[in-house]
């Protein structure tokens, strides 16, 4: 697990806190309403500071290119990254999501919670790269930057930039995801689709009498023709 501070920038007599960042753990939220990443993050500020709080913004991507897939894997990725012998050029890092944790008053370090809302929409590239992983861990890139709230002389309110150099990295296991969307998508997941592609899936759907969508689209695998 790979730690960036942010920059000391001098202010007056004091010095903005020298924030590090670390991600300790992942698991699965429960409950939860939709599926949730709860990462536990470490923010420690050596040297004695007083911070008032953080405004921090986190960007998550995944850094695609470090990890090895097996021939299966590559063959199912193959819609986001093409087939295995372009990979040296097509296979990149692939942003997440981006957002925003306040954290309270500390001194020396603390801890809080990043929760990290997931879909099972495989029209979202980070969804489909998940779900086309056998095993093994997927590994992450977080970016820090937002504002830090300190004391300064006199105990005024201080406040300064956190620079994007600050970072972490994190392996998350897929099984860890995997048993997550399993809780609340249990031997399932969605598939969107247009309203029109809709409405001619469920035509076909009555038209053959079918009971349920699992059937519809066995049916149309099969090679049934449609009306």
């Amino acid at each position: 697990m790979a730690v960036v501070s942010s920059d000391r920038v001098p202010h007056g007599p004091f010095a903005v806190p020298e924030l590090h960042f670390a991600v300790e753990t992942a698991e699965g939220l429960t409950p939860a309403a939709v599926p949730t990443l709860c990462f536990g993050l470490c923010i420690s500020a050596p040297g004695g500071h007083a911070v008032r709080s953080v405004l921090l913004d986190v960007q998550i991507q995944i850094a695609a290119r470090r990890r090895g897939y097996g021939e299966a894997e590559q063959a199912r990725l193959g819609d986001l990254f093409g087939t295995p012998d372009r990979w040296a050029t097509t296979l990149r890092t692939l942003p997440w999501l981006r957002t925003t944790v306040v954290v309270p008053p500390f001194g020396g370090d603390t801890r809080v919670e990043l929760h990290v809302p997931c879909t099972y929409d495989l029209e979202v590239t980070a969804t489909r790269y998940f779900a086309e992983l056998s095993d093994g861990v997927v590994p992450l890139e977080f970016l820090f930057s937002g504002s830090v709230f300190y004391a300064g002389p006199g105990g005024a309110l201080q406040t300064a930039r956190i620079g994007w150099d600050a970072e972490a990295d994190y392996g998350l296991p897929v099984a860890t995801w995997r048993a997550m969307m399993d809780r609340h998508y249990p031997g399932g997941g969605w598939l969107r689709l247009r309203t029109p592609a809709l409405q001619r899936l469920g035509a076909f759907r009555s038209a053959r009498g079918l009971l349920t969508w699992d059937a519809t689209i066995e049916a149309l695998l099969t090679g049934e023709r449609g009306p």
